[in-house]
């Protein structure tokens, strides 16, 4: 260890956010630092980005660092923590270290997304330790919403972090493992220098309630069910697919899957042997043959999305699969931030088909996959470190958990947001240094920036629409012909009944004509008067302005 070596931590996603997790640890001399990446996720873009499919961090700090970039660890198979691999990795190309579930995913959505990348990875689980360059990483298992995630343990000559990923602590999940309390309590003995930790429910207090309850709760409300029973959840809680699955067992129904996304993660835990135990599920065909009473429908669309097997029972839409007034359709499920409108429409839509609805408002059918206030405090006794990092949350989430763990007798808690470089060691922890940081676009098969997409333009088109203008004019500088004009996504009629597009036919008219002759040899000049009678006509009809292309040109 050389007197000018640092640790440090470097969040470029998931602080100050939910989704979207990537943070960096380095270590060595601030000219000279070696880097691991812990998690590489994505997030999912809203309405104010039209047509972007993905939402990836900006790695670029990564451009001139790649070199010194020795692994990628992933902490489980969530989207917003392994989701950008596909995407990013082939700019790094350095390895990838994942659990088998983990690894299946990759490869499962690798081939449904019909990637032409191929991710070696590493195969590491609970228990195992890799060491890359001056880090020594152990895996410890924790519980989760999903099979095999993982809680690192970094050691280095300057002291050892603990990050936590995704966790809570259930003793009786529907899946393992138990979160491994025995292994934190050594670390604490060791000495912990840092925990970064999950802050997702930190505005919660007590602790979550256990799986097992959330099974119980199901196999009566399915039991009790009078005609068809229908459940949505997220495809990779493969634990509630199980607890779901033998619920209807028990209650003699068979379990139909509907979603692409449900059948592939079944389809790797089946590989990995965490079907077990479990009857086939029927072929969507068979349906159609089942008495009502006899069947129970595990399907996707828990978030709204309006493809998703969910959203096509609300319209009416499934080819072999229908609900009918009095079944029954369990939100087995959170609402995201930012989904509840479009959650809300597909239960509307179901409401007006006669189906009962059931959340977690009324019956415990759903319960988180992270820590409440109570469980954080067991992890800070459990531990024992000098400082706590709040992460994996928006500020709300960071602020509380800093409050708790100040209040927990945590001696350091330092602030921190993506892009900042905080010193964990040696001396007291400091935001030493700021690394460019944001989020680039995934839209169909590109990637880039915000402008680089066009994303901006796409926006304005969106609530102000388009008017496209073509203008030949001759040797003399006349028209040659009459001007087209087409407007796209404007009133076709003003408030007189005027036609929209006629009105600003006459406005490309009188803005060439008013200019004299000799002067519209000026064809760029020409272009812009064009463009701005027509904005300014739609501005005084409408009230908006929309975007204008002109097309002008001398024979």
């Amino acid at each position: 260890m050389a007197k000018e070596d640092e640790l440090v931590f470097l969040p470029l996603g998931g602080v100050g956010e939910i989704g979207m997790n990537l943070a960096l640890y380095g270590y060595g001399p601030k000219t000279n630092r070696q880097w691991i990446m812990v998690d590489c996720g994505v997030t999912f873009p809203g309405p104010d980005l039209p047509g972007v499919d993905l939402v990836l961090p900006d790695i670029r700090f990564l451009a001139e660092e790649r070199k010194n970039l020795k692994g990628i660890i992933i902490t489980h198979a969530h989207e917003d923590h392994y989701g950008a691999l596909n995407e990013l990795w082939p700019g790094l190309n350095v390895p990838v270290y994942a659990s088998p579930f983990t690894a299946g995913m990759l490869e499962a959505k690798r081939d449904f997304e019909r990637s032409r990348v191929e991710i070696p990875v590493t195969i590491f689980k609970q228990g195992d330790r890799i060491n890359l360059g001056p880090f020594e990483i152990e895996a410890i298992g924790v519980n989760h919403s999903i099979p095999e995630p993982m809680s690192l343990a970094i050691k280095t000559p300057l002291g050892t972090v603990v990050h936590t990923g995704d966790w809570k602590i259930d003793l009786e999940p529907s899946l393992g493992p138990l979160t491994d309390e025995a292994r934190f309590r050594k670390l604490g003995d060791e000495g912990v220098l840092a925990l970064i930790c999950d802050s997702t429910n930190a505005v919660r207090d007590g602790i979550s309630p256990s799986e097992r309850e959330v099974s119980e709760s199901l196999t009566k409300i399915i039991e009790s069910a009078e005609g068809r029973v229908g459940i949505t959840t997220f495809s990779s809680n493969v634990g509630r697919i199980r607890s779901i699955a033998q619920a209807a067992e028990a209650a003699g129904r068979e379990v139909l899957l509907l979603g692409s996304s449900m059948k592939r993660v079944t389809e790797v835990a089946r590989d990995i042997g965490l079907m077990e135990g479990l009857k086939p599920f029927i072929a969507e065909d068979e349906f159609g043959y089942i008495p009502r009473d006899k069947v129970v429908v595990i399907l996707t669309g828990s978030q709204g999305e309006p493809r998703a097997a969910l959203a096509k029972i609300a319209r009416d839409e499934m080819r072999n699969v229908a609900f009918t007034a009095g079944d029954t359709i369990i939100f087995s499920s959170r609402a995201i931030p930012g989904n509840e409108k479009a959650i809300n429409d597909i239960k509307n839509g179901l409401i007006e088909q006669g189906i009962h609805i059931v959340t977690d408002s009324e019956a415990l059918v759903h319960v988180s996959g992270h820590p409440r206030r109570h469980e954080l405090q067991q992890m800070y006794g459990w531990v024992r470190p000098k400082m706590v990092v709040p992460v994996h949350g928006e500020a709300a989430h960071l602020t509380a958990h800093a409050e708790l763990a100040e209040q927990s007798g945590i001696a350091e808690v330092p602030r921190v947001r993506n892009g900042d470089v905080l010193k964990l060691a040696p001396g007291a922890p400091e935001v030493v240094d700021h690394a460019p940081f944001g989020r680039i676009f995934k839209d169909g098969n590109l990637i880039g920036d915000y402008e680089e997409m066009g994303i901006g333009d796409r926006r304005k088109l969106a609530f102000v629409g388009h008017v496209a203008v073509s203008v030949l004019l001759d040797s003399r500088y006349d028209f040659m012909g009459d001007p087209e004009v087409e407007p796209f996504g404007l009133p076709q009629f003003d408030d007189e009944g005027e036609d929209m597009g006629d009105t600003l036919y006459d406005a490309v008219l009188g803005a060439v004509e008013s200019i004299p002759r000799a002067r519209r040899k000026d064809l760029e000049m020409v272009r812009e008067a064009v463009r701005r009678a027509v904005r300014s006509t739609a501005n005084e009809i409408w009230g908006k302005k929309p975007v204008v292309t002109v097309f002008l040109t001398k024979v």
